[in-house]
């Protein structure tokens, strides 16, 4: 290998084409970094960037003005535990939010693109593949500012923070390299591996940071800048560095396998409710297995959240575009047994309430996809509070950061009249008929449930669909109770 170390000034080496002399120039240090999206991803990420690097200015940028002023409130737009700390720390220090996105893109060296990539609804594709139109907007964008700042010609590194289907990388650095000549464009792939609710955490000291780019000699130098970032305070062997598509790729089966863990023990709910066997004993058993381990195996109403279900989609997508039916048929079932997981608990809740819940109150405790955070985005509650709707129950829906225009957005308007959305959960489980938990908010854990049970209609049920509560107590005080896996049951429940 003739290349000396990175990083250096200036460097000359043979690049991968023969016969082909190539100079690699060095990037600023400290560079300056903006992202594109202030979201769940854009907004944390940067945010500790800037908390840990206090010589490194960091912009986020967002068309959504309402958003940005949120940023640049004490009203965060998202809950994170942590991230108002963080926020409040670095903002205005080397923390910056704005809507001038061109004037952020003209400042900074690395440009971190963070904009949704849902799944797309219609055309090639459609419920599977993800829509890439805002991540290939952002690209032109960022080609169209530089091609209008003659004055300035400096590399750029444009890093893919959203999740994409492998080769998006390579169709980006197409678009760039057709739109704006005269300016090395290096396209990365850094794929976020947060969890909701312990994001900061995740951030603060994750398991690894993974840093995809070009096998090219420039390539090589943009993925160093970037690590060198990560690595002023994740330990060095944590920073990993690969070629784009493994970088790509690992993002996708990272929250397959986590998924596919969900899925397995929630199949294995089911068998355990018709066997008289408890779930949470059999996921303690093999979890101390060091083959296995314990985490993602616990079983609930199913899994929720942004990335899950949108990226297994996508790699079924992938697989079949390929030609590997019979991978993405594997990968597809995840998603069918998390489906049929839903709408098993809510069957259960209608078949245990004699067949009808017509005209019955049933409170709804939860509605965010999973505790420690607002997000609804495929939460199970959904799924759950439209299958009971559509047996004309009427529901009392607390959760404890979940906005009620959100709830409203989500259950859609037609079913206003038939929604109550309660601030105490006394209040929202007072004159029902049962209560089903679907976030496993700890507030939960510590209600007073002999006044809650006071309060209900007789018979009172409760549904557990977080297995967060003590069954034998809540039995001793009157309620017909149920819970994912366990074989306390009320009457008449099915399998």
């Amino acid at each position: 290998d003739l290349r000396p170390p990175l990083p250096l000034a200036c460097w000359f080496c043979f690049s991968q084409s023969p016969g082909y002399l190539a100079m690699v120039v060095d990037y600023p240090d400290p560079p300056k970094i903006c992202c594109l999206g202030a979201g769940y991803v854009g907004g944390p990420t940067m945010a500790v960037i800037a908390y840990k690097c206090k010589d490194i200015k960091v912009t986020v940028c967002d068309l959504n003005a309402r958003r940005i002023a949120a940023w640049n409130s004490s009203n965060l737009p998202i809950y994170e535990p942590g991230l108002q700390e963080v926020v409040e720390t670095a903002r205005g220090r080397n923390l910056f939010f704005s809507t001038d996105i061109d004037a952020a893109i003209r400042e900074c060296d690395i440009i971190f693109v963070s904009v949704n990539t849902p799944t797309k609804k219609s055309g090639i594709g459609a419920g599977e593949a993800a829509d890439l139109t805002y991540w290939e907007l952002a690209a032109r964008r960022i080609a169209a500012v530089c091609n209008n700042n003659k004055d300035d010609r400096s590399p750029k590194i444009i890093v893919e923070k959203s999740t994409v289907p492998v080769k998006t990388a390579d169709a980006m650095a197409k678009v760039m390299a057709a739109s704006c000549g005269g300016i090395d464009f290096q396209v990365l792939s850094n794929p976020e591996f947060l969890a909701e609710g312990t994001a900061i955490d995740d951030l603060f000291k994750p398991d690894r940071v993974l840093v995809g780019g070009p096998q090219t000699p420039q390539g090589l130098a943009a993925v160093e800048c970037l690590a060198n970032v990560y690595r002023r305070w994740v330990a060095h062997p944590q920073v990993l560095t690969t070629n784009l598509w493994s970088a790509e790729l690992s993002k996708l089966t990272a929250n397959a396998f986590l998924a596919q863990r969900i899925s397995s023990i929630n199949s294995i709910s089911a068998l355990c409710e018709a066997t008289g066997a408890n779930v949470a004993e059999v996921s303690h058993a093999i979890g101390v297995d060091s083959r296995i381990g314990p985490k993602f195996l616990k079983a609930s109403v199913g899994f929720g959240g942004s990335c899950f279900q949108k990226d297994i989609l996508n790699l079924v997508y992938l697989c079949r575009s390929f030609g590997l039916p019979e991978v993405a048929e594997y990968w597809h079932q995840v998603i069918v047994m998390n489906d049929w997981q839903k709408k098993r608990f809510a069957t259960n809740m209608v078949s245990a309430m004699f067949n009808t819940v017509s005209g019955k109150k049933i409170a709804v405790l939860g509605f965010a996809f999973k505790k420690d955070t607002g997000d609804t985005r495929e939460t199970p509650a959904i799924d759950v509070c439209n299958a009971l709707l559509a047996e004309r129950a009427k529901l009392a829906i607390h959760d404890p950061k979940v906005e009620r225009e959100q709830i409203y957005e989500d259950l859609g308007k037609d079913s206003m009249d038939k929604i109550e959305i309660e601030d105490d959960p006394y209040i929202a489980c007072a004159g029902a008929h049962a209560l089903a938990i679907l976030t496993e908010w700890d507030a939960f854990k510590h209600l007073d449930y002999q006044r809650i049970y006071e309060t209900m209609e007789k018979p009172a049920f409760v549904f557990d669909g977080r297995n967060i509560v003590d069954l034998d107590m809540l039995q001793k005080i009157g309620f017909q109770v149920w819970g994912v896996g366990k074989s306390l049951s009320p009457p008449g429940s099915q399998v």
